[in-house]
């Protein structure tokens, strides 16, 4: 296509070129012949039909070479639009056939990935779950463990605070008793506890 074009350019301008040299040297020639009636007082007759005929049938002539040229021209441009269109489908019909199988790897591949992840996602939520779980546990644990050393100290602290009570007698707990205006009724046991837990306070 580009020799073609290049033809059919190379073709159009030499025929505009001689248009307009032929153009050219007709407008001259009249402007000779106009100049010379001017300067002299009388010419024979002249007769202008000819030149003015040859003049159109030269740019008949030149109308129809480009003519055919741009008609052979164009008649090129779509015989080789045709070809590289059947070219083109052949090609396209040739990916599409080496596509179709791409196509499916790819998508049992990405199948098969998107499983992977979902299997992985599975592990790491029960994973997750297990931690929170033995998280939740052990804080269990440590609370639990909280509530029985505070007991334990308590239970200790108690018997502590009982000892300086507990090699007296009942007589002595009542009078402790009535001094801090608390009751004096109920055994030994009683009333070491109402003092302890009056110290307490």
């Amino acid at each position: 296509m580009p020799n073609i074009t290049r033809q059919y350019s190379a073709a159009a301008s030499q025929a505009g070129g001689a248009v307009e040299k032929a153009a050219d040297l007709w407008s001259r020639g009249v402007q000779e012949v106009f100049d010379r009636t001017s300067q002299l007082p009388s010419l024979p007759q002249v007769d202008l039909v000819p030149a003015v005929e040859r003049y159109f049938d030269l740019v008949q002539r030149a109308v129809a070479v480009n003519r055919g040229l741009t008609v052979r021209w164009a008649q090129a441009v779509t015989d080789l639009s045709g070809a590289v269109q059947d070219r083109a489908e052949s090609a396209g019909q040739a990916v599409r056939s080496r596509t179709k199988p791409v196509g499916h790897a790819v998508r049992t591949k990405a199948d098969t990935i998107e499983q992977a992840a979902r299997e992985q996602s599975a592990k790491a939520a029960t994973a997750s779950r297990k931690q929170a779980e033995q998280a939740e546990q052990a804080q269990e644990d440590r609370a639990r463990e909280a509530r029985r050393v505070e007991r334990e100290r308590v239970r200790q602290a108690r018997q502590q605070a009982r000892a300086r009570y507990e090699r007296m007698t009942k007589a002595e707990l009542s009078d402790l008793l009535a001094k801090r205006d608390l009751p004096k009724s109920g055994n030994v046991d009683e009333l070491v506890d109402r003092l302890v837990e009056a110290d307490a306070r």
